[in-house]
């Protein structure tokens, strides 16, 4: 990684808005779902998802190994970087101190998440149509709760804080004021991503995730 770090930091900056970016706003979506409609119209977004075609190559190629090169490559950042809060609090130097941090809070926590939802529907644990019922026995437990909500937080900054970094890094937003309107907008997303998140995690929470829902329901 050091042999050529700034193709490798290009990489990981591209990594973060496309694909993963993507793939977190489509997740961010499905999850609002549960507060629109309760678990049949999460479960109806769940069967779209997996209905797509090649879907397991799409998670493959879109969503896994970009988040390994990602998630692997950040911790290495994190690691490296030196930080000087302390000399110069500057709003971007705490911007670029919270992202180190953001960004293995979000790493742990989204290998967590997978592990326990959509690993555990392969290995057939759990059915496909009662994640959502996982998901309200998870956040039923307030420990769990508030983890999840501490770490939505975090992974809302660290994609919204990136995606200023890469539309400054790759010569989008030139010159101050371009700048300055970027970080408007993506803090402005920040709040809007984080309490849509936060209204989803309230969504799981409804009676009507108690319980399994019943496939004929969805016919």
């Amino acid at each position: 990684m050091k042999g050529n770090s700034y193709l490798h930091r290009k990489i990981h900056s591209l990594l973060g808005v496309l694909p993963l970016g993507g793939f977190f706003i489509e997740h961010l979506l499905t999850n609002y779902s549960a507060f629109q409609g309760g678990q049949e119209k999460f479960v109806e977004h769940i069967h779209w998802i997996h209905g797509l075609p090649l879907v397991l190559g799409l998670e493959i190629f879109v969503i896994w190994l970009p988040l390994l090169y990602h998630g692997v490559y950040g911790l290495y950042v994190a690691y490296q970087s030196r930080n000087n809060v302390s000399n110069y609090g500057y709003i971007r130097n705490w911007a670029f101190f919270a992202q180190r941090i953001t960004g293995v809070i979000t790493f742990v926590f989204v290998v967590w998440h997978i592990w326990s939802t959509r690993v555990q529907i392969a290995l057939g644990t759990v059915e496909q149509d009662a994640v959502g019922v996982q998901m309200h026995e998870i956040l039923s437990n307030p420990v769990y709760f508030w983890i999840y909500f501490v770490c939505v937080l975090a992974a809302s900054f660290h994609f919204c804080n990136g995606l200023w970094s890469f539309l400054v890094s790759w010569g989008i937003a030139v010159g101050p004021r371009a700048q300055r309107v970027a970080s408007y907008a993506t803090m402005a997303l920040f709040v809007l991503m984080t309490f849509m998140f936060w209204m989803a995690m309230g969504g799981f929470l409804d009676d009507s995730f108690a319980e399994p829902l019943a496939s004929a329901s969805l016919q």
